[in-house]
């Protein structure tokens, strides 16, 4: 399988090779953002016609790292060679592996993130999203501190595994209704800088803050930890351009903080997906500009 690696450079390239640079600018006129969706990677062909930039996929359903290379090797060599990247993938622990609570198994959870971070090079994937909200769950009468603690033993183990790959694991804050650990960007940042690893970085997720009532001053507060972003309405996790919530405060605290970094919608989408992403790209170009 030929390892696809990308710099920022011939992202971009490849991305006005592909002609979707936005409206009223040239192709050879980089974008600040890059804009992506969480989807299968069979459907890599499908965001290209419509205009993305790039994929995000699921660690378990295309690094699949509990199962042999042969196995890996033989699924993604079906989208070889790839017709946008796919630059970042979620869904980075399951359950099974806890990174707090009497139960942590680091041996285990070293075992998992190298080979996620190997196959991750193969692909090019630059990014690797620590949600996990299952995983880092406190269970009921665990000290929190000392859960803060093992998760940022996580991050420091999990930083010089990624370098050397070339991927950089962005910490996802959840809203509460999906985990009671680390809840808002604000909160992140600390962890991240507690981390201090260069390759453990910050994620910032519009639904989540959304639902924690936390403002853009977060994202500026982040600043160069920043590295990924996701999207998503507030009403139903819908995609962008569906309800039509405003996010023209969140692109414009991007700006203020001069991130260029991608993107990525992780929400729900109707039964005609196609026509969902075209209105979604729409919006979300079309706010990005106005912020």
């Amino acid at each position: 399988m030929t390892p696809l690696f990308l710099s920022r450079r011939q992202f971009l390239a490849a991305s006005a090779a592909a002609g979707i640079a936005p409206a009223g600018r040239t192709a050879a006129e980089p974008r600040r953002f890059l804009f992506g969706a969480c989807q299968a990677p069979d459907r890599l062909a499908l965001l290209k016609e419509a205009g993305y930039d790039f994929l995000e996929a699921d660690v378990a359903g295309l690094l699949m790292p509990a199962k042999p290379d042969e196995e890996f090797d033989q699924k993604t060599a079906r989208f070889l060679p790839l017709p946008i990247p796919i630059r970042s993938c979620t869904g980075f622990f399951p359950h099974s592996i806890p990174l707090v609570g009497p139960s942590v198994d680091m041996a285990a959870i070293e075992r998992h993130a190298a080979t996620t971070f190997r196959r991750a090079r193969q692909l090019g994937i630059s990014f690797i999203v620590l949600g996990s909200g299952g995983s880092r769950k406190i269970p009921d009468g665990f000290d929190p501190a000392r859960a803060r603690e093992q998760f940022i033993e996580v991050g420091r183990r999990l930083g010089p595994l990624a370098e050397p790959c070339g991927v950089t694991v962005v910490l996802e804050p959840l809203n509460r209704g999906e985990t009671n650990f680390l809840h808002t960007v604000e909160e992140g940042i600390g962890v991240v800088d507690a981390i201090a690893h260069p390759n453990v970085q910050l994620l910032a997720d519009f639904y989540h803050m959304l639902r924690e009532d936390e403002g853009p001053a977060s994202i500026e507060k982040a600043g160069a930890r920043l590295r990924h972003c996701h999207i998503a309405e507030k009403k139903d996790r819908a995609a962008p351009g569906t309800s039509g919530e405003d996010f023209r405060p969140f692109f414009h605290a991007l700006k203020k903080i001069g991130y260029a970094g991608g993107v990525s919608i992780e929400g729900r989408w109707s039964k005609d997906l196609a026509a969902d992403l075209r209105r979604a790209l729409e919006t979300m170009r079309r706010q990005a500009a106005e912020a």
